[in-house]
């Protein structure tokens, strides 16, 4: 479609243009003729006649909205007329680049963006442990892909373009064991994970850490973590000056960070746990019987806003209590909801829609105006990040409508990405059974990554899966994320990944029990049809895999990082060799006994059925795979 756009554009036409890309609109002063008007009105307005259009806007985010809602429209109809009301100040999303090992690459990064403000989004968090340049600090994010501040300058120019804010978000107390690690800072540690509050040299480092992850963006606003500091107090801080109480030890450390970044000129923002676990009897971040005494809330540092996440409550008067309770403290909370995607190479969609919509309805009624959708990387992030666009898409419009219309979530997804609702959707189905959602509850399971991780030959979840059909759900999901591909438009290489995916879990899945039954049967004839037809065929179909999340994991993401998933490829294939040459080595007479398979089989977690695990170290071997020290 050609346009031509005049009226309140200044400041706009670096968006217009990449926006004009992706929506294949071209300028030309033959074209539609479409006027900006900027108001003061917190609304958006677009209308179209033969003659031309308009766009009512208030902030440059709205512009872009409302530039989809044009496009959208003009395909659609001659004639018509739309009109939102923002629900949010700031609307956005935070993306995990340090816990997964997976650095997105700018390339990606504008992507990304690019189909924020199609959606109206305009907060964007950068979550980096130690993903960035720290002047003075060669150790800091060491072979971890961390970002040059030129790469981050670059996506902020390109964010500012498109109306998004880029806010750092990085830690100074605790999540901070791939840091501390490196010898250079051993004495600066409280554990493992911990920096040790009050020592002259922590302040020292957070003082660079600060300066430089804030250098590369417009935005002054920091967020500066402090959550889970489960043992904060509990090392070397208890060895130099004896117990003192969390919160009381919280609020020294954070006084002393906000000295720092008042120097700098920033505007800074924490996680609430810690306060909350702090004053909890039990150590609970949702405690419903926690109560701040007004001693404690006038000891707490002033000038610095709570951010308040919960991934976990299915109902709206929890999260209104818990944004009551984040008001004692002065301020207005930000609220951040989560899109499951830690879980493995699948985003719980049942789990994310459960959870965010009463919290977003929640916030709403309670007047929050700042809300995140966190993309957390826990565990080793085998799902690819694009996975994660209907859940961003939720967030949207949730910030466009008081109570957003089922049907137009699933047209603007369809508008702002190309793909469809209902494929996206179903790839929860990799961690579910059909049926599961209404008896489970949206309990939170996980089988797409312990069956693929687990050994063949030692099954720590094949007890939790028998009889449950595991290889024929998987099977059918092949099939169905294989149609997939060809309906998602430049996202359909997302459904031939999740394919080969679920190729490999319909053999892998029950490949122990199979094993295992006729070790035990003493059937040979099955024995030998797994050592030389089932393994030989599993082995290639995962090298398969391999080859093409490689593939899919070099354009998305920077290529330091990959080595983590190759060693568990690779942990897996050798594994898969040596079950075939064990069954083999039995059926040739040259050993007895399989005493790997003689093993009793108990329940992961105690009961039958399928369970979580997040921790490769736990799914691969009952054995001690590393130790949590800093060798």
């Amino acid at each position: 479609m050609d346009v031509r756009f005049y009226g309140d554009t200044d400041g706009l036409e670096r968006g217009i243009s990449i926006l004009s890309r992706r929506l294949g609109l071209r300028i030309r002063e033959d074209g539609l003729p479409v006027r900006a008007e900027r108001i003061r009105e917190n609304r958006i307005e677009v209308e179209k006649s033969a003659e031309g259009a308009v766009i009512r806007y208030q902030e440059k985010i709205h512009f872009f909205r409302a530039l989809g809602l044009l496009a959208e429209g003009c395909g659609e109809k001659d004639r018509f007329r739309a009109a939102e009301v923002p629900q949010f100040k700031s609307d956005g999303v935070m993306i995990d680049v340090s816990q997964n090992n997976a650095v997105i690459n700018v390339k990606n990064l504008e992507r990304i963006l690019e189909m924020m403000a199609l959606m109206g989004l305009n907060l964007f968090l950068l979550y980096a442990e130690d993903g960035y340049r720290v002047e003075g600090e060669p150790y800091f994010g060491y072979m971890r892909g961390r970002y040059t501040r030129a790469e981050l300058e670059a996506a902020d120019d390109y964010a500012d373009a498109l109306g998004i804010e880029i806010v750092p978000c990085v830690q100074t107390l605790a999540h901070l064991i791939d840091v501390l690690k490196w010898e250079r800072y051993w004495e600066i540690r409280d554990d493992d994970d911990t920096l040790l509050v009050g020592e002259p040299g922590t302040y020292e480092l957070i003082g660079r850490i600060l300066a430089s992850a804030s250098a590369p963006f417009r935005s002054r606003r920091i967020h500066i973590g402090m959550d889970e500091a489960f043992r904060l107090g509990q090392g070397e801080y208890l060895l130099r000056n004896g117990p003192k109480p969390k919160f009381n030890i919280m609020n020294e450390h954070l006084g002393r960070v906000l000295k720092i970044t008042e120097k700098l000129g920033l505007k800074p923002m924490i996680w609430s746990d810690m306060y909350f676990r702090a004053a909890s009897k039990t150590g609970d971040y949702y405690d419903a019987d926690v109560r701040f005494s007004p001693e404690m809330l006038a000891g707490v540092p002033k000038g610095v806003q709570l951010v308040y996440w919960d991934y976990e409550h299915q109902s709206r008067e929890t999260y209104a209590a818990m944004i009551a309770r984040h008001r004692e403290f002065g301020g207005a909370p930000v609220f951040a909801g989560g899109i499951w995607c830690w879980n493995g190479y699948a985003v719980d969609y049942d789990k994310t829609f459960a959870t965010s919509e009463p919290a977003l309805e929640a916030c709403k009624e309670a007047g929050v105006r700042e809300v995140i959708a966190t993309l957390w990387g826990d565990g080793g992030s085998e799902s690819n990040v694009y996975e994660s666009l209907l859940g961003m898409q939720l967030y949207a419009e949730h910030g466009y409508a008081e109570k957003p219309d089922p049907e137009k979530l699933k047209k603007r997804f369809r508008f702002c990405t190309g793909c469809r609702y209902e494929d996206f959707y179903r790839i929860t189905l990799l961690d579910k059974l059909p049926g599961m959602r209404a008896q489970e509850g949206w309990r939170y399971t996980n089988p797409s990554r312990y069956l693929m991780w687990q050994d063949p030959l030692l099954g720590l979840f094949d007890k939790n899966i028998e009889g449950l059909g595991m290889g024929r759900h998987y099977a059918g999901l092949e099939k169905e994320f294989g149609a997939g591909a060809g309906r998602n438009g430049e996202f359909g290489f997302l459904f031939r990944f999740l394919q080969k995916v679920a190729s490999v879990l319909s053999e892998k899945s029950e490949i122990g029990i199979a094993v295992t039954d006729a070790y035990r049967n003493r059937d040979e004839k099955e024995l030998k049809r797994l050592a030389e037809e089932v393994l030989p065929d599993l082995r290639r179909r995962v090298e398969d895999l391999r080859l093409f999340h490689r593939r899919l994991w070099m354009e998305t993401y920077k290529p330091v990082g990959w080595e983590v998933l190759d060693i568990r490829y690779g942990g897996l294939l050798a594994r898969l060799g040596t079950a075939e040459d064990r069954l083999r080595a039995y059926l040739n007479g040259e050993t007895d006994s399989l005493e790997e398979l003689g093993q009793e089989r108990l329940c992961f977690g105690g009961k039958p059925g399928l369970t979580a695990c997040n921790l490769y170290s736990r799914i691969c071997s009952a054995s001690r795979l590393s130790y949590s020290t800093a060798y």
